[in-house]
């Protein structure tokens, strides 16, 4: 059962409804908070290629500085997002990780706020990646713990025999290409 908060309200469209997969090699990106949260997600970002900036009042021995390319240890300010073309915030401070929100969305930077839809401009789906694959799993925000299960459910149908299926189905696909042709409408099956 979906509420109404999770529909836009103009369209009755979910609101998290138009997946994407973005090339984040080398690309500024701003992650608020370097707690366990912020940590997963810095580390996804820098084995996707990005250029992370870490802010945060705390860091913890445990964290990982090596995954980032910039680690400012104090409070957030504004001033944290020139340059930056994404903003993750997971700070666990409820009203820190909206103002983070605010200032990014006035700067016209898509924002992740953890645990927080009303703040997101992109929710980050489950993930489960083998290769060239990538199985992404989204609730619209409503139960990271569900997308979480699936995704686990999903990374077992990632086998070697399907693995091997996508190397052969990209080079066809290049060949194809190659020569003049277009793949569009091949029927692939």
């Amino acid at each position: 059962m979906t509420s109404e908060t999770d529909r836009d309200p103009s369209t009755g469209a979910p609101t998290f409804a138009y997946p994407v997969v973005l090339n984040l090699h080398d690309v500024p990106v701003l992650v608020v908070g370097a707690g366990p949260v912020a940590a997963r997600k810095i580390e996804a970002l820098a084995a996707a290629g990005a250029k992370v900036r870490v802010v945060a009042t705390m860091i913890g021995a445990s964290f990982d500085r090596s995954a980032a390319a910039e680690v400012r240890e104090r409070p957030y300010r504004r001033d944290d997002l020139d340059g930056m073309r994404l903003v993750v915030t997971a700070t666990g401070d409820p009203a820190v990780d909206a103002a983070v929100a605010a200032d990014a969305r006035r700067a016209g930077v898509w924002v992740n706020a953890a645990d927080q839809p009303a703040d997101c401009d992109v929710i980050l789906p489950a993930v489960a990646r083998a290769g060239r694959l990538s199985i992404a799993v989204s609730t619209d925000g409503a139960s990271p713990a569900l997308a979480g299960w699936l995704r686990d459910r999903c990374a077992e149908l990632i086998t070697p025999r399907v693995l091997a299926a996508a190397d052969v189905l990209a080079a066809e696909r290049i060949a194809i290409r190659a020569a003049g042709g277009s793949t569009e409408g091949l029927d692939w099956h």
